[in-house]
């Protein structure tokens, strides 16, 4: 569907480590700035146990996971609006993310160096943050600027968006990134077309070390909770460790963990959810297959995604809820049960659902 969640922050913190354990890649990820100057794109499968709980009753020729794409941009510097660094290369890269992880390294090593010198979770967040705000910023002005002239012609959109402008600059004089919770569902949409840096949907991820007394966590853990950004805490070189190893051999080191399953797990869903993603399934005897669309998707979207013909030919689903798919042991259980029901045009597809999808073509 051409969504892209970019692994983000400063050099050496971690961003190519994390994009090689995800995607089981092997770019450089070597001690010193800059070593990624081009940014890498890998495709993830996203992790889902109920796509085998379906497939234990169906018995499927193939089993296939829905994926995301995961894109590992260069480090930023301070400075980076004003050309610093990679400057404008590493923020064009960024404004083509739907979504952002952020790595900040949360911990203390002589041998890994730090772009500034020194460790420090919030300065490292703060860097980032403001030069997405400093490049947002200028946006704003140049549209800002627009606006009064479309003003003077008598527009009256245009007296709206030069009001938003300035309650998005008012939000951003803080250094913080800005909160849209206060904006209109017609506001936000005039707001998402500026395709804005510092409004991207975001995660933390804390790269911490297997050494507990070298790691400072709690910092950052008081600014996420304080600004309501999700914060995952992740051992990056374990995680990588992990995704390299086979089935087995991960399973007795996640025991040795005390872990149930790898931290990447938790990320890449992370990933999916702040592209507003959810998940629907279909079934037969060839394939069992999840499939990725927007939440709140309507029946023939969903159908679209498998197949455009299938949207403009859509006819009517069948539908079975997971939860009644695995608690009556399959479709035939369900359909017994009453649980099978036909939806039209106007269904709000359900996350979990599973579909079969009757069209014309």
């Amino acid at each position: 569907m051409g969504f892209k969640c970019g692994i983000l922050g400063l050099p050496n913190v971690g961003k190519s480590t994390l994009f090689n354990a995800l995607t089981k890649s092997s770019i450089p990820a070597e001690n010193f700035p800059f070593c990624t100057i081009e940014p890498n794109l890998g495709i993830v499968s996203v992790p889902d146990n109920r796509l085998n709980n379906i497939n234990n009753f169906v018995n499927s020729e193939k089993v296939i996971p829905t994926s995301m794409s995961f894109v590992d941009i260069a480090g930023l510097v301070k400075g980076a609006s004003k050309g610093e660094g990679l400057g404008n290369a590493f923020l064009s890269n960024i404004r083509e993310m739907n979504a952002l992880l952020h790595v900040v390294r949360c911990f203390d090593d002589e041998n890994v160096v730090h772009v500034d010198g020194a460790i420090n979770p919030l300065k490292d967040v703060e860097t980032i943050n403001l030069e997405l705000i400093f490049a947002d910023i200028e946006i704003l002005e140049k549209r800002y600027q627009k606006l009064e002239k479309l003003i003077r012609s008598g527009d009256e959109d245009a007296k709206k968006h030069k009001a938003i402008i300035h309650s998005l600059m008012e939000l951003m004089e803080n250094g913080n990134l800005p909160k849209l919770d206060n904006f209109d569902t017609e506001e936000i949409k005039f707001i998402e077309s500026m395709n804005l840096l510092s409004t991207k949907p975001m995660v933390l991820i804390a790269n911490l070390s297997d050494d507990d007394s070298k790691n400072n966590l709690a910092d950052l853990e008081a600014y996420s909770k304080s600004n309501s950004i999700d914060i995952i805490p992740a051992v990056i070189n374990v995680e990588h460790e992990l995704a390299n190893l086979e089935q087995e051999e991960q399973a007795e080191y996640l025991e040795l963990l005390g872990m149930d399953e790898p931290v990447l797990n938790k990320i890449i869903l992370s990933g999916y959810k702040l592209l507003n993603l959810e998940t629907f399934f279909t079934a037969g005897p060839k394939e069992c297959r999840a499939w990725t669309i927007r939440k709140n998707s309507l029946a023939p979207q969903a159908a679209g995604v498998i197949h455009t013909d299938f949207e403009r030919g859509f006819i009517k689903a069948e539908v079975i809820s997971y939860e009644d798919f695995i608690s009556y042991e399959g479709e035939s259980g369900a359909r017994k049960e009453g649980k099978l029901r036909l939806e039209g045009k106007d269904y709000l597809v359900m996350d979990g659902d599973i579909i079969h999808f009757k069209f014309n073509v």
